[in-house]
């Protein structure tokens, strides 16, 4: 039954259940209410003593008319409010969003599909799986599957022809190991959908059917004696092992159970959902709203609760929580106090606060640092935004005092603290290409015994010869294919990438080449000061080795304490005497007296 009234007919509203529509002046809908008693809750509204905020009574002193429609239950009334604010989006409601802006994984309707995150569903494009309303969770998933296998990543048009007429080039992610290259028909088709179909598996949560095709695989191969092949069946199992022990939190017996917590201030409230079978979160869902006209925690967590569960299905007629919540009849909302389910509330609390903190910090806008790098990622087809990257250059005139250098920049721009000297020490005369092998080498072997993180990309300063140099140190340290690494030739800027026969050129307005240029700038700036300082230093020295009976230890000495030669070569005798003994003293200011003699 729908009935239209004007406010001050509240009496002819009947004591049913069902949802009611506030419209203004221009016959627009302003906001929408449910009720379990209609005449009750109405009117309240236009009970001047009741309302006591703001927004309520400015959005009551626009009602012009109202408009009810009576249902069977508060249950039908939560579904009908739900829909009609969907649709109608009044000024005054909470905005209440459809699943059309989460994401999906999608595996392309390909010869040789492609894996993707996608807010786009469009059935004809491949076969869909979600959507995930925690995107985190889903680049998880997908980066678990880049990971076991090798899925390519190119957007290229794989045809049987275009591959006949060799129309494409193996990219960087061959090279790598992460695409085995169907591209260049060095992938048959049949083994590439194989991995496709495990890829599913995984996507549709039947993890234990991926692990035992592995662990058959390594048994298989070790049996053939193919220990290599075994280590790497292993090592993939293993990460399906950790990557399904990440999402257990709790006793496998704890199944079926619903989570929802809000957290809220003056004007926003956050709600997270999480949903736990068998011990393991398999859904969550962690949204937004704007308060409108000051609604409490419970009417707003009431109103998330029902859109949620109707969305994703009921589980059982019992949701854990912070807050109490009257719920329509037949379902209970419980506090825990102790024990694993308290901890699932407080696991679900600090997720809300996450994703508040994370959504006050989250509208920035893009910096030209973060431009710059995400050309940097196209232009080099790399797989992540390379934060931190590090680049190494050598230096030595005529193979005297060789040393090498290594500066990062960290989002663009120069991180001085993690810049590095290298002495030479494991060659001897000018070879260029031996000195970078080594210094590649000491540095991330360094790194990995500390545990350190690796950067993103490595940037050589020099062409095939020093770049081949630094790769043979990657593939020692058993890092190759996990550091994207690039070699810059100085003449002409052409990029060199390992493997490959030919470089590639960059645009000269390029932002991308400027980076690489700077980055280059700077590790040969670095290089030559050092190089300099050492040449510097080691001449100081000859100048006093050449004093009889004078060693390295007094040498030291001397300048430690007066810094330089000229100001040694000025120190009258009692303050040479005082420094490092009569003796030596003599012979010191003996010295510099004669040179001066000599030179006048």
């Amino acid at each position: 039954m729908n009935t239209l009234l004007q406010p001050d007919e509240l009496l002819k509203l009947p004591h049913s259940p069902g949802v009611y529509k506030f419209y203004n002046k221009e016959n627009k809908i302003i906001y929408v209410g449910k009720a379990k008693n209609l005449k009750k809750r109405v009117s309240s509204y236009f009970t001047k003593s009741h309302i006591i905020d703001r927004k309520t009574l400015r959005m009551v002193r626009e009602v012009k008319g109202i408009e009810v429609t009576l249902v069977d239950s508060e249950f039908d009334a939560l579904l009908l409010e739900n829909n009609l604010i969907k649709e109608q989006q009044p000024k005054y409601n909470i905005n209440l969003k459809d699943d059309k802006s989460f994401p999906f994984i999608c595996i392309t309707n390909e010869r040789f599909p492609r894996i993707i995150s996608t807010r786009r569903y469009k059935k004809i494009n491949g076969e869909y799986f979600g959507p995930y309303t925690n995107v985190k969770a889903m680049k998880s998933v997908l980066d678990l599957i880049h990971k076991l296998y090798t899925i390519r990543t190119c957007k290229l048009n794989l045809s049987e022809e275009n591959i006949d007429k060799k129309k494409f080039k193996v990219c960087l992610e061959y090279h790598i190991g992460n695409c085995l290259g169907p591209c260049e028909n060095l992938q048959d088709h049949s083994s590439y959908l194989e991995e496709i179909e495990h890829s599913k598996e995984i996507l549709k949560g039947n993890l234990g059917i991926v692990k035992s095709h592995f662990k058959s695989k390594m048994a298989q191969a070790a049996d053939n004696l193919q220990f290599e092949m075994a280590q790497r069946y292993k090592l993939k199992f293993e990460k399906l092992e950790k990557f399904q022990a990440r999402s257990v939190v709790v006793n496998q017996k704890l199944t079926d159970i619903d989570i929802f917590t809000i957290v809220s201030d003056e004007k926003l409230a956050t709600i997270n959902f999480m949903r736990i079978v068998n011990g393991a979160i398999k859904v969550t869902d962690t949204v937004q709203v704007k308060k409108k006209l000051d609604e409490s925690n419970e009417e707003i967590l009431q109103l998330i609760i029902e859109n949620t569960r109707w969305k994703y299905g009921d589980l059982n007629n019992t949701i854990l929580s912070n807050i109490n919540c009257n719920l329509w009849e037949g379902m209970d909302v419980t506090i825990p106090i102790r024990g694993d389910k308290k901890k699932l509330v407080e696991l679900s609390i600090k997720n809300a606060l996450y994703y508040k903190k994370e959504q006050t910090t989250k509208k920035q806008p893009q910096t030209s640092e973060n431009r710059v790098l995400q050309t940097l990622k196209n232009d080099l087809r790399l797989k992540t935004l390379p934060i931190h990257i590090e680049c190494f250059d050598n230096s030595n005139i005529q193979g005297s005092n060789p040393v090498a250098s290594m500066v990062c920049f960290k989002n663009a721009k120069p991180s001085k603290k993690d810049y590095r000297h290298f002495n030479i020490k494991s060659v001897s005369g000018p070879d260029d290409f031996k000195s970078m092998k080594e210094i590649v080498f000491r540095r991330y072997n360094r790194l990995i015994i500390e545990g350190s993180d690796l950067p993103q990309l490595v940037v050589i300063d020099g062409g095939k010869g020093q770049l081949n140099a630094a790769r043979e140190a990657l593939k020692e340290l058993n890092i190759y294919g996990k550091i994207p690494i690039i070699g810059v030739a100085k003449k002409l800027e052409e990029i060199y990438f390992p493997e490959d026969l030919f470089p590639i050129h960059l645009s000269k307005k390029s932002e991308s080449l400027k980076l690489i240029q700077r980055l280059r700038d700077e590790a040969h700036r670095f290089a030559i000061t050092f190089h300099r300082t050492k040449r510097s230093n080691a001449a100081i020295h000859s100048a006093l080795e050449e004093i009889d009976g004078i060693g390295k230890s007094t040498i030291e000495k001397l300048l430690s304490e007066f810094k330089s030669v000229k100001n040694i070569s000025s120190l009258d005798l009692a303050t040479l005497t005082n420094s490092i003994g009569k003796n030596r003293a003599q012979l010191v200011h003996k010295y510099f007296r004669n040179k001066k003699s000599t030179s006048s």
